[in-house]
């Protein structure tokens, strides 16, 4: 059951996540130049706030006399079980085989990496935090995601000089001070979890190109032509040895983000205050739009039908038919804007735990007819009859609120 909420709830969030995973995509592809990459990438969290704000929940509103709903399931259908799709099972082992297999892979690379501890970085290029040497990488690296390590080629010492080395321990120690593998950590957990959206994967590669390019940003704001020059040099030739995969660790990045990065680089601090200005007002609009959005209008009148369109009926146990045993359970459920049933919860049920299961796997299945603001706390009592002519009494009492 919770299995299946949250599958609704988050296929119900795809219209609004795939709008903005757009439009951030966009920013990263079209508007460095003119926004810069610090704001666009503080843009990001304009996705996790516009979700929140969508799904705060509604101003509270009187009880409704709305009376009770019947439904007698007789066990007249075949007593076998129905085989059909479970699509939120079907999700949660697609996911669960790639968050295995992204595990897999970080495990394998870290392992493989062999790592001999370095003593002795000379004080004035040193990094600050456990440093280690590898074979098996041929550019600087930052590993770990709660406990940082930096990793350097074996032959660092020939690769770069000593100007060199520092620029760009200087950008890893960038990376370490913010976070950065943590962030990327749980960046590809949500990217996953959304595996089936490709805005999503490539919102996440935007994500990750704008946080080299940041970085960037940052070593360079207080630099000179010369070491701008040097520091481009490394990243040409970090970036033609990057390592590729999905993985959360710090990189250069392939060819592509190498010459985003030096174009990037070269028009650093050319950035039009208008178009930041414009941004951050689109950015404050939409977050008023949707809070808007949430508050109930004043004169706005109760929806007066949401009416089912599909109800899928339960099956009768089969031991309980051979029993005879007939029951109620009453179900507390709310009605989603896109008229799907959600967040159900079994009220009372005479005989405790004998219907329940059918009866909460039935009403997962019902369709209503699709409104702005959906319904909250319907209930409905489903009567299990050994024939329809039975009449049961209500299950709970009915309070009558006005106002």
């Amino acid at each position: 059951m919770v299995i299946q909420t949250s599958f609704n709830w988050l296929i119900e969030q795809q219209l609004l996540l795939s709008l903005l995973f757009a439009g951030f995509v966009l920013l990263e592809r079209f508007g460095l130049k003119a926004i810069g990459s610090q704001l666009i990438y503080k843009l990001l969290w304009l996705i996790p706030a516009s979700l929140l704000i969508a799904n705060l929940p509604n101003a509270i509103r009187p009880l409704q006399n709305s009376p009770i709903s019947h439904y007698i399931i007789t066990p007249n259908q075949p007593l076998i079980s129905t085989i059909s799709i479970n699509w939120a099972l079907f999700y949660v082992v697609i996911t669960a085989l790639l968050l295995f297999a992204t595990w897999i892979i970080h495990r394998r690379f870290v392992s493989n990496l062999q790592l001999c501890e370095v003593t002795n970085l000379q004080a004035e290029i040193s990094s600050g935090v456990e440093t280690f040497t590898s074979h098996q990488v041929a550019t600087p690296m930052v590993i770990g995601v709660l406990n940082s390590k930096l990793v350097l080629p074996h032959n660092y010492n020939t690769l770069f000089d000593k100007a060199t080395l520092a620029l760009i321990l200087e950008h890893e120690n960038v990376h370490i001070k913010r976070k950065d593998n943590l962030t990327n950590a749980l960046l590809l957990l949500a990217t996953i979890l959304m595996w089936f959206n490709p805005l999503a994967w490539m919102a996440y590669a935007s994500c990750r190109r704008l946080q080299e390019l940041t970085c960037d940003e940052r070593v360079l704001s207080n630099k000179t032509t010369q070491q701008q020059i040097l520091y481009s040099k490394a990243l040409v030739n970090c970036a033609a040895n990057a390592p590729a995969g999905l993985m959360a660790y710090s990189h250069y990045g392939d060819k592509k983000t190498m010459l985003q990065r030096l174009t990037n680089i070269k028009h650093n601090g050319a950035h039009s205050r208008l178009a930041k200005g414009s941004a951050l007002l689109i950015a404050a609009s939409l977050l008023s739009g949707l809070a808007v959005a949430k508050q109930p209008e004043a004169s706005a009148k109760k929806e007066t039908s949401i009416a089912p369109v599909m109800r899928i009926e339960p099956l009768y146990p089969k031991q309980a038919a051979e029993q005879g045993i007939s029951g109620s359970v009453v179900l507390k459920y709310d009605i989603t804007p896109a008229g799907k049933t959600a967040n159900i919860t079994v009220v009372k049920a005479e005989p405790e735990a004998v219907f329940n299961k059918e009866a909460k796997r039935a009403l997962m299945q019902w369709q209503y007819t699709p409104s702005s603001m959906g319904q909250q706390n319907v209930l409905i009592q489903l009567d299990f009859a050994l024939n329809s002519t039975v009449t049961k009494s209500d299950l709970i009492e009915r309070v009558n609120i006005s106002h």
